[in-house]
């Protein structure tokens, strides 16, 4: 009776600042239990999602109450032989059950959780049942939902360390959260790519005036040549007429000089 009484205390002093329907990890290791009864855990734990009551001294999981949340459940070192039919209808969505350091020996009581839809990874460390031949091989076949057995896969994988998991799923939020707020160059480069466009329209009209300005150079210079032309045509034929002049001006002043 002490050993109910000590079960109690731990799961008061885990309520203590907390209700029931709001926690979501119960550790209630090495209190002992009194003929398999858990005093204290009941229906109202809806929210709970990892259990763990190792070491104490459970023989039975018939008072277990219905945990539909429920996803790891910790029962290593009691004392539970089977009745593990109980699980399926009251925790149906465990994916890890530990259970090595118990008292089961055979195919037959592990065979009850095939119901366990979702159940990934299944521990039987230190059971009698470890003890069969061709064991793992048996436990693949018989339970073809589980992918890891006392932590290792069929290909002898281990199990990866589930705080890791935890790491890996921040980690994703993170890049979740930078993907929404957008690279942190690419405004940069779109100001970059406008300062460009403005930067080449300012030197297309810079190009512009620059060949109308040469244009209007080029017209002026043929109108200069022109003029230059025409000025040296007129002076051409200046002179042209002073030496027409002297030529009939020449013929008389020889007759002149004969008179004389």
């Amino acid at each position: 009776m002490g050993g109910a009484m000590e079960m109690k205390k731990r799961i008061n002093l885990e309520l203590r600042n907390r209700a029931p329907e709001k926690v979501t990890e119960l550790v209630l290791d090495n209190c002992r239990s009194s003929n398999g009864e858990i005093e204290g855990l009941n229906d109202s734990f809806k929210e709970l999602e990892f259990l763990s009551m190792a070491n104490v001294e459970l023989t039975s999981l018939a008072k277990l109450p219905t945990l539909s949340k429920l996803r790891k459940l910790e029962l290593s070192d009691n004392i539970i032989s089977g009745g593990l039919e109980v699980l399926a209808e009251r925790c149906p969505n465990l994916t890890y059950l530990n259970l090595s350091g118990n008292k089961i020996k055979d195919l037959g009581t592990v065979e009850a959780l095939q119901n366990l839809k979702n159940l990934k990874s299944l521990d039987l460390f230190n059971c009698e049942i470890t003890n069969l031949e061709d064991y793992r091989d048996s436990i693949f076949e018989l339970l073809q939902q589980i992918t890891y057995l006392d932590g290792f896969d069929q290909e002898d994988n281990e199990a990866p360390d589930s705080e890791d998991d935890d790491d890996e799923g921040d980690e994703d939020d993170d890049d979740d959260e930078e993907d929404e707020a957008g690279p942190p160059g690419e405004y940069e480069e779109e100001d970059d790519e406008d300062d460009g466009g403005s930067d080449l329209g300012e030197g297309e009209e810079e190009e512009e005036v620059g060949l109308s300005y040469l244009m209007k150079e080029e017209i002026q210079d043929e109108e200069d040549d022109d003029d230059y032309v025409e000025e040296g045509g007129e002076e051409e034929e200046e002179a042209e007429g002073i030496r027409g002049e002297k030529r009939k001006r020449d013929p008389e002043d020889e007759g002149e000089e004969e008179d004389d």
